[in-house]
């Protein structure tokens, strides 16, 4: 589980190998449900537009109690521990032959 207090980033990158769209979710690890008080429990390709979008077309998104400034439209909040799902819709073959693999999540000190 990740400590609801801190502030974390996932880098998902452009090659991401959902052919229809993906989503990140982060869940309450008390519940399993989604974070109770939460202004935005989740993120999907499908808000792109509305999305910080970095020029390689890769995308940051940030977990944490508290958004960081410029950064709000990719920020998820969180304030009690919790974890994290990433869905693939449509599912490509380099996700199946273990070939694309998604960086870790960082934690921002």
């Amino acid at each position: 589980p990740l400590d609801g207090n801190s502030t974390y980033k996932l880098h998902v990158p452009a090659d991401i190998p959902a052919k229809d769209f993906w989503s990140v979710i982060a869940y309450s690890t008390s519940t399993h449900g989604f974070i109770e008080g939460s202004s935005r429990v989740g993120i999907s390709s499908l808000e792109r537009s509305e999305l910080n979008v970095n020029k390689d077309g890769s995308i940051d998104i940030y977990l944490g109690p508290q958004a960081i400034a410029g950064n709000e439209a990719n920020w998820i909040s969180t304030g009690e521990d919790f974890w994290v799902v990433l869905r693939l819709y449509g599912p490509q073959e380099s996700l199946f032959n273990k070939t694309w693999r998604l960086p870790d999540i960082e934690k921002i000190p």
